[in-house]
């Protein structure tokens, strides 16, 4: 991994200690044997300000300490420069929400924290336009790039946001955490695509203790959604058993994010632009394809997640026809 990596991590590291939920509990930080370092996002800099290049057979054990401990332990200067740190990434958190992209804040941070030490006169806002307006990530690092004269090495970044991302899940993502609705399933479905969980029977979305990889099986991609709490951002055990409903062929099907995909044997999760998401054991991943690239035969909904009327009237408009057929 390299320094530039290294120090990034460090920088997230820090902003994210300043959380006031996350003060006082304890906090990881783990050492991948296969990307060298995979940081908790909630880990403190402390314990990676020690640490240089780990080779690929490195193991490394599990590290705690206590935020508050920490914190109370930096000097002046360092307090201050952690302060800084917070203020900043609670201004792009709020000007990202303001610009309807909250979804990229901790993009948005990571990079803000890992490559902007020398740019002056930061403005919250027009970064978060920048965000607003890419198209894709390579278009966004482009414009980054050229906006503040930086030189972002595009698969660099691919590689520490993705192993970022894994070590959590994304609470900027959800549109109503009061409820478990279509429009945060499709959402669940591309943060986990984009996290790179992998496939394991079993698993709904949480990490394996043996390498501290998120995984989830088929159904388990949809009952991760359902048994998952944002507020108190763990896992419960509400739904064991993914129950779903066929509602009718892909041609009738709503152009709505969320609803479910289904071949006979396994489920996707479609996200809108003819593309889907599902977990598949033959590549052993969480994986996106089109859905005219798949075997896909019927549209689906599940039980426990609300959808929006337009998926409603298409369900009462397919048993309207199954009537007057019979």
């Amino acid at each position: 991994m390299s320094a530039t990596v290294a120090a990034a991590l460090k920088k997230a590291a820090v902003y994210i200690l300043g959380d006031e939920k996350k003060r006082g509990k304890l906090v990881t930080v783990v050492l991948s044997a296969a990307v060298g370092l995979l940081l908790l996002l909630c880990a403190p800099a402390v314990m990676l300000s020690s640490l240089g290049e780990v080779g690929e057979e490195a193991q490394v054990p599990e590290l705690h300490i206590n935020a508050d401990d920490f914190y109370s332990s930096l000097d002046s200067e360092s307090r201050q420069r952690l302060d800084d740190i917070r203020s900043a990434g609670n201004d792009i958190a709020n000007a990202m929400d303001e610009k309807g992209v909250k979804v990229q804040t901790i993009k948005a941070q990571l990079i803000y924290m890992s490559y902007f030490e020398d740019v002056q006169n930061f403005n919250a806002e027009s970064y978060a336009d920048l965000f607003a307006t890419a198209q894709n990530d390579s278009d966004l690092i482009s414009a980054i790039n050229s906006t503040y004269g930086l030189d972002i090495d595009y698969d660099e970044f691919v590689r520490t946001y993705t192993f970022v991302m894994n070590s959590t899940i994304n609470a900027f993502m959800f549109t109503d955490t009061s409820t478990k609705n279509c429009a945060d399933l499709a959402a669940w479905a591309d943060n986990a695509y984009i996290s790179g969980w992998g496939y394991m029977n079993g698993f709904i979305g949480e990490r394996n203790e043996t390498d501290r990889i998120r995984y989830a099986d088929n159904a388990g991609l949809v009952l991760g959604y359902l048994n998952y709490d944002p507020m108190e951002k763990v896992f419960d055990s509400a739904y064991s058993t993914l129950v779903y409903t066929e509602q009718g062929g892909l041609d009738t099907m709503p152009e709505v994010a969320g609803v479910g995909l289904f071949d006979g044997s396994k489920h996707g999760i479609y996200i809108g632009n003819n593309e889907m998401i599902y977990s598949s054991e033959a590549v052993g991943y969480i994986t996106k394809d089109f859905v005219s690239n798949g075997g896909w035969s019927s549209w689906c909904t599940y039980e426990g997640v609300d959808y929006p009327q337009e998926v409603t009237d298409a369900i009462e408009s397919l048993n309207e026809d199954s009537s007057s057929e019979n």
